[in-house]
């Protein structure tokens, strides 16, 4: 019998490019698990994260960051995303950090990330995303659900002209397509 080898590969092949001063660049060093809240659990959710993580839940729409650089979106009443360094068993890992608290399952795969910074990142998100990006209406650390040129997406604010962007790794170069359109189009 063969033996064969998997090895896993960025779904934009890593990439980064730089827009006359604003980077675009393929996040390849992200977890994400899925987090949810079983019936009746908030409580021992709440303390389970709070003694893996050092945070408290987050509301929904807002993000709290943990001691050791993880953070954790609140999609839901009762869902959460936990974003952090890649690691090779995510879901194990928050599994047994919460001790049974809460469900989890690897989204690593099914998302793609991407981090936009500089002058006119703003400026291109806002001719593809229909949400107030003004610092006022989506502050450091608020996020939205949102849709970009038909695609489902998330918009994090990471402060000033930084923002993380996830969407489904199905569509990853359509996404990139998206982004990179605009920004052409504000240069």
């Amino acid at each position: 019998m063969p033996e064969f080898t998997l090895t896993a590969k960025p779904f934009l092949g890593g990439y980064s490019r730089d827009f006359n001063g604003t980077t675009l660049t393929e996040a390849t060093d992200v977890s994400i698990t899925s987090i949810a809240q079983p019936l009746g659990g908030r409580e021992a959710l709440a303390k389970a994260v709070q003694s893996a993580w050092g945070c408290a839940l987050p509301t929904p729409g807002k993000t709290v960051e943990a001691d050791d650089g993880h953070r954790m979106f609140c999609t839901g009443p009762d869902s959460f995303l936990l974003t952090g360094p890649a690691l090779a068993d995510p879901a194990g890992d928050a599994a047994k950090a919460l001790k049974g608290a809460g469900y989890v399952t690897d989204q690593s795969e099914t998302w793609v990330t991407l981090r936009l910074s500089g002058p006119q990142a703003r400026p291109a998100l806002e001719r593809i995303c229909p949400v107030d990006l003004h610092p006022d209406a989506l502050p450091a650390g608020a996020f939205a659900r949102t849709v970009m040129e038909h695609l489902g997406a998330i918009v994090l604010a990471e402060g000033g002209d930084t923002f993380t962007l996830m969407s489904a790794s199905s569509s990853a170069n359509s996404f990139l397509h998206a982004i990179e359109v605009s920004l052409q189009n504000v240069g």
